[in-house]
């Protein structure tokens, strides 16, 4: 498919989308490699961001992720445990000045860590005007707006370990469900476990099993809305830690995008 086609037809289900109550025709396939418009590609070019940064860019596909979860400048969103902001500098920059980034950092981990936020200084750096940092429970998740979207990753898995709690993830997902706008996408990126792995993996390999993530969002209210490929990895069997040198940074992943229905009251 042509840029320009592939481009009218993104546009077409994502209009379709605002009014539905039921999912939309799927969008066309996203790959490693698809065209990008050009304010996306000034944000991951922007000299702000960190080198370590723009070096990851080759494992992670910002581009193409955000692409397929339909982001687009002006929008409102939620970066769902941030992390070190390395999909928060990119937001903001793609989004632009009318839009808004919320870098919602839970407190189970800051209290953990006992030190600052690493995002903290996004939200007083000029460069980064457009985001606000939240700090608070992760049960308590929500904005000052409604939001087009609540994204979050490689960090779903760790609402389940002992490490955080562990935390209620059924009230997660419901706060997440009442903050999004009709229409509104829940993005979830995370380690692949293996099917019917169980939850353990989550403190054993930092991994999840994606029937797992899906069940529970389903449950929240969220129709399934399209899965992308772009993160798998072939070399990666489901059986190390995340964090072991032999894989890290190419494990095999999965990109979950759900969307809440467009005439939902909540």
């Amino acid at each position: 498919m042509k840029p320009r086609a592939h481009w009218l037809a993104l546009a077409a289900v994502l209009a379709l989308s605002a009014c539905a109550t039921v999912p939309p025709p799927p969008p066309p396939p996203i790959e490693a490699g698809a065209p990008l418009p050009l304010w996306l590609e000034n944000a991951l070019r922007d000299p702000s961001r960190p080198a370590a940064d723009m070096a990851r860019d080759a494992q992670r596909h910002p581009g193409e992720t955000l692409l397929f979860a339909g982001l687009r400048p002006g929008m409102k969103v939620a970066d769902l445990i941030p992390g070190q902001g390395y999909f928060t500098r990119i937001f903001s920059k793609a989004i632009g000045p009318k839009g808004r980034v919320y870098a919602y950092v839970p407190d189970e981990l800051t209290k953990l860590a006992k030190r600052e936020p690493a995002v903290a200084a996004l939200g007083r750096d000029p460069e980064y005007a457009n985001v606000r940092m939240t700090l608070d429970t992760l049960p308590n998740f929500g904005a000052p707006e409604r939001l087009d979207m609540v994204f979050t990753a490689q960090n779903y898995h760790d609402m389940h370990a002992d490490f955080m709690g562990p935390v209620d993830v059924a009230a997660v997902n419901r706060r997440v469900f009442q903050a999004l706008k009709p229409g509104g996408v829940y993005l979830i990126i995370d380690h692949r476990a293996k099917a019917g792995s169980g939850l353990g993996t989550a403190n054993t390999l930092h991994r999840i099993d994606p029937a797992i993530v899906r069940r529970e969002v389903e449950a929240a209210g969220f129709i399934f809305d399209g899965e992308a490929s772009f993160l798998r990895s072939p070399k990666d069997n489901l059986t190390l830690n995340v964090f072991d040198k032999s894989i890290r940074g190419d494990t095999d992943q999965f990109v979950y995008r759900f969307r809440k229905p467009g005439r939902a009251r909540r």
